[in-house]
């Protein structure tokens, strides 16, 4: 029997309707400390209404130097929770699913945003950052390795289904896996084994936070696309790791900040050959694991998924973007598979959420106000 996108899938112990996945998304609909606001959970209201499988979050700093923009959530103090319950309410009140994206900056931020030097792997001047970072010593790596563990474990007592270790784009995580950022000559630094380790003794801390049958997953890059930097070679040796430490799902994506046209969440995603950047990553990670692989990267079209689905490249497709224009685009694909997705991928979307108004689709905003104008 061919599989569906609207099967129901595990991951771990938990059971999802649909094999889409909203991917973890900037909203900045929070206060200053990182407390989401009612605004965030009208819109994963929206979501769960609109068909999703599964929410992710924005990324979550679980250090207050981990912050990069604005409206960040946090899930760095206890005090914190409650105001984070209300957002699984809000979801599981919808019969949703939702999990809590964990991230540290590191040296993608700035001493204006966090109030002190940023700080990362090694000291290096690089087009990922703004400012040259200070280099963390041993103390403040085991440090941080539980912030991320103590994170997770607020986000079990909020009453998150799970969560998502973020492990791309350019932040701390990956900065310790790639040799472009990562040049340090302890136990954190020169080999591949050396450079996953703070993202093994993360996941270590995590699971004795959480205990084993709850959820955790990443999201992995596969590639810096940058030259001499992480490469999907190594990408697949520590998913088989991860796997191995009991991860449960793999979200592939690829790029930094720095990569130029090659960055995640790219622009002129106009035609179905655009669709789907990721997928050779995700195709090549999926041959090495036996668990659940999340596909993101340009997805727009239906007829795209599934062909990605039954040539078994992923498992699970994630997207964003789209979602931001049209919240029920999940539910439209139900109904008409021929529907593709009005996004036309132009990142207008978040410049409103550096204005502190949180994100919303500029284009479909304009669109509206031009058609109640009345001529």
């Amino acid at each position: 029997m061919e599989k569906s996108l609207f099967d129901n899938v595990p991951i771990g112990s938990l059971k999802l309707p649909n094999r889409l996945v909203r991917s973890a998304t900037w909203e900045g609909m929070c206060d200053d400390d990182g407390a989401p606001t009612p605004k965030l959970a009208a819109l994963y209201r929206a979501l769960v209404r609109g068909g999703v499988g599964l929410i992710t979050t924005g990324y979550t700093f679980v250090r207050p130097d981990g912050k990069q923009l604005p409206g960040k959530m946090g899930i760095h103090r206890d005090e914190l929770v409650p105001a984070l319950a209300e957002i699984t309410q809000a979801v599981h009140g919808e019969g949703g699913r939702i999990f809590c994206q964990l991230v540290h900056a590191g040296g993608q931020t700035s001493t204006k945003t966090i109030g002190s030097p940023p700080v990362a792997p090694s000291a290096l001047s690089s087009p990922h950052y703004s400012e040259i970072p200070r280099e963390l010593n041993p103390e403040e790596i085991t440090d941080l390795v539980q912030c991320f563990a103590q994170g997770a474990r607020r986000a079990k007592q909020a009453g998150f289904d799970g969560v998502q270790i973020h492990g791309a784009h350019g932040y701390l995580i990956n900065q310790f896996l790639s040799p472009l950022t990562n040049r340090r000559t302890d136990a954190y630094g020169g080999s591949l084994e050396n450079r996953m380790r703070f993202l093994e003794e993360v996941l270590r801390s995590i699971r004795e936070q959480v205990g084993p049958s709850y959820p955790v997953t990443i999201k992995l890059t596969a590639s810096d696309n940058l030259s001499d930097g992480f490469e999907v070679e190594e990408a697949v040796l520590v998913a088989c790791r991860l796997e191995e430490l009991g991860i449960e799902a793999i979200e592939v994506s690829s790029g930094t900040a720095a990569s130029g046209e090659m960055n995640p969440v790219r622009q002129g995603i106009d035609a179905r050959g655009k669709e789907g950047y990721n997928a050779d990553f995700a195709a090549t990670i999926k041959r090495a694991v036996r668990i659940p692989v999340i596909l993101v990267g340009g997805l727009r079209s239906t007829p795209v998924l599934q062909q990605l689905l039954s040539a078994g490249k992923a498992d699970l497709f994630a997207l964003s973007r789209p979602l931001i224009r049209e919240p029920n685009l999940v539910n439209q694909w139900k109904t008409s598979l021929d529907h593709r997705a009005t996004c036309i991928s132009c990142n207008g979307c978040f410049r409103p959420g550096l204005k502190r108004g949180g994100i919303y689709c500029v284009v479909d905003k304009i669109e509206r106000e031009n058609s109640n104008v009345q001529i």
